[in-house]
């Protein structure tokens, strides 16, 4: 009986379960009954056990019935017993149909790797998370970055230079314009963005490579920033093989602003590559692992500048959602043109931390990032070790160090960091365009000759403002500083008249304007969807 008014306590007369303040209620009222009415409760409960005694006895009556038809079928014999090793043979035949399915089922199940967290948090990689118009063989994308600058120091032609994200003075500019998007179908793989806006003029002046031989390979590609095709093997937790141009990831930052804590990366990841052409492979052997090995023409370089490829590869390690640890390595590629005895050996390795996250709070998110490279340059009369025999140090050191807090769930965020570097030999400075000087043509006015000293330092606030999550309103300042005088000063680094000569070239009667500090604004906006 108490069985029997629990389940009328818990569900009411169509099947659906009583909310818990309602089953208290009627239980309430069930125990509160008044004590004149205890006789004819009386006469109610021996009805019922006398209906439940006759339940009974059909129950157990059903029962015989159906266990004397399932005992013998008319017309039929009872099947004869199974010899023991057929049964066995039976049992392991279902056994491994068993292991078959599970293993199946498993395969099926891996996790996409990085899937099992949030990690739009993460500088150097978007914070889209919702792909409207993806399908089976296409997923779209577009991005636009858009930035008006204005440096304190008024260079008059409007030119700044040491940067590969900022390029004129007191203008707005089409910073990159990117149109493509990833290909896959069957296994097969591919992706491509386009490199339209100032990136297609600056990012090519910086490989030299193109110069050796014919063919023009920084006219090729110069709109090109990622083209790779490949294909995806289902091993392990996924192993892809990519051939093309693909993005490198020395540096921490992405090439693509919008994906970027800032707008203005310091040096460590300004000066240090943003392209890689050649051979990649994706190895997944968890969720939480990346293993990727590079086989590439060299150092940001469509061609190779000597007979020698590099190569080098990185691992980027996850093990929870708040923690991301990258490292990434270069070593052997022969990256001086005209030099091939003069060899480079680059180490990346970054961490960062989501230490704190919060969303019912005003300060809803906080993370920092810190990374450390390492390099240097050895033969052809250099020595990554110090001044010698061998010739003078060619060596690079540097880091860079960011907090990041967003505020209002993540409709506000404020970035502050900056970082430093040591580049004795300025192999890895990037050449102010001195009367249109290119990684090539070298410039007399900024040499980089083995030996010549370059320490530079740099600080930022960003404030970002982002109402969805495909655009970002950013605002920035960045004070940077040099050893030596190395950014555009009030007389600006172009002659009178616009260039003169063949790029690089010495103008008589011409020295550019080269200050020690530089203080900039931008204001940008960053589409990406």
């Amino acid at each position: 009986m108490a069985s029997f008014l629990f389940v009328h306590a818990g569900f009411d007369t169509l099947g659906q379960t009583v909310p818990p303040d309602e089953q208290r209620s009627d239980t309430s009222a069930i125990s509160t009954l008044p004590h004149s009415n205890d006789v004819h409760v009386s006469q109610s409960n021996a009805e019922i056990l006398r209906e439940l005694e006759q339940m009974r006895a059909r129950i157990q009556e059903l029962e015989r019935q159906l266990q004397a038809q399932s005992t013998s079928v008319a017309g039929e014999a009872p099947a004869p017993p199974r010899k023991p090793e057929l049964a066995a043979a039976a049992s392991a035949d279902i056994a491994t149909q068993n292991q078959e399915q599970s293993a199946a089922v498993a395969e099926q199940e891996k996790a996409e790797p990085f899937s099992f967290a949030d990690f739009s948090w993460l500088s150097g990689n978007p914070r889209t998370k919702d792909m409207p118009y993806a399908t089976k063989f296409f997923t779209p994308e577009v991005r636009f970055d858009v930035n008006y600058t204005y440096d304190f120091n008024h260079p008059k032609d409007d030119t700044i230079g040491g940067s590969s994200e900022i390029f004129r003075h007191n203008e707005f500019q089409l910073t990159q314009l990117g149109l493509g998007g990833d290909f896959h179908f069957d296994n097969v793989r591919g992706r491509l963005l386009t490199q339209f806006g100032m990136y297609s003029q600056t990012q090519p002046r910086n490989d030299a490579s193109s110069s050796r031989g014919q063919w023009g390979l920084d006219n090729a590609y110069r709109y090109l920033a990622e083209a790779y095709g490949g294909y995806h093997f289902d091993k392990m937790h996924g192993i892809n093989v990519d051939a093309g141009i693909f993005m490198s990831y020395i540096g921490l930052w992405s090439f693509y602003n919008f994906d970027n804590w800032t707008y203005q990366p310091s040096y460590v990841s300004s000066n240090t590559p943003w392209f890689f052409n050649g051979l990649r492979v994706q190895i997944f052997p968890s969720e939480k692992l990346k293993i990727e090995p590079w086989f590439i023409n060299g150092w940001q370089s469509y061609g190779k500048f000597n007979s020698r490829p590099g190569i080098g590869g990185e691992i980027l390690w996850r093990p929870t959602g708040w923690l991301s640890i990258v490292s990434n390595q270069y070593a052997l590629g022969a990256d001086t043109l005209g030099i091939k005895d003069r060899i480079r050996y680059h180490t990346d390795d970054s961490i960062q931390v989501k230490y704190y996250d919060n969303l019912s709070k005003p300060l809803d998110k906080a993370a920092f990032t810190f990374t450390i490279d390492a390099g240097c340059e050895s033969g052809g009369g250099v020595s990554c070790f110090g001044n010698g025999h061998s010739g003078p140090k060619q060596s690079f050191l540097g880091f860079m160090e960011y907090n990041r807090f967003w505020f209002h769930r993540d409709l506000f965020a404020v970035t502050l960091g900056g970082g430093a570097i040591d580049n004795p030999g300025r192999y890895l400075v990037l050449l102010p365009p001195i009367n249109g000087a290119t990684a090539f043509t070298g410039s007399p006015y900024f040499t980089e000759n083995p030996g010549d000293p370059f320490k530079a330092w740099d600080a930022s606030a960003t404030f970002d403002y982002m109402p969805n999550q495909y655009v970002t309103f950013r605002w920035e300042y960045v004070h940077r500083g040099s050893n030596v005088p190395y950014f555009s000063g009030p007389g600006g680094i172009t002659p009178a008249g616009g260039n003169t000569g063949n790029p690089g070239a010495l103008v008589s009667g011409f020295t550019p304007d080269l200050r020690k500090f530089e203080n900039r604004g931008t204001v940008a906006i960053l589409v990406k969807f």
